[in-house]
């Protein structure tokens, strides 16, 4: 179950819909086994993100996304999205918004999951981007 918690209801630096965030949210939960889970999923600018990524990862500057688990049954933990980072970087890495939103999602998915940095993460991620971003899941292209 995704709780989410925009921003804005339409802002301009995330280019996905509550729906097709709840349509990625869905896939990846399924796909990696965790649909039964509670994810708390917070979309912030980069101000917040830098804050946070200092306070907690004792990082400089704003970073993609943030994993929070948490330890309760049924509660996966809290995910943290930078827009305007997600923005930049589909941009410079000329990468798909709707993939690489995917791709972050699993990132963090993944990190609530007990996954670590490595091959195995990274395989599982893109396998999952892999599967799901090529046509299980309907979307809106309106290049």
């Amino acid at each position: 179950m995704l709780c989410l918690e925009r921003l804005a209801p339409h802002d301009p630096r995330f280019p996905l819909s509550g729906p097709e965030l709840a349509e990625i949210f869905d896939g990846l939960t399924a796909l990696f086994g965790l649909a039964a889970e509670e994810v708390s999923l917070r979309i912030v600018d980069d101000r917040e993100m830098a804050g946070l990524n200092s306070r907690f990862m004792h990082c400089l500057g704003p970073t993609n996304i943030l994993s929070f688990p948490t330890h309760e049954p049924g509660l996966l933990g809290d995910l943290v999205l930078s827009a305007e980072t997600l923005a930049r970087e589909t941009f410079l890495y000329n990468q798909d918004p709707y993939e690489y939103t995917m791709r972050l999602l699993a990132h963090g998915l993944l990190h609530l999951a007990g996954y670590d940095h490595g091959p195995e993460m990274d395989a599982l991620t893109e396998q999952a981007v892999s599967t799901l971003g090529g046509g299980d899941l309907t979307r809106n292209t309106n290049a």
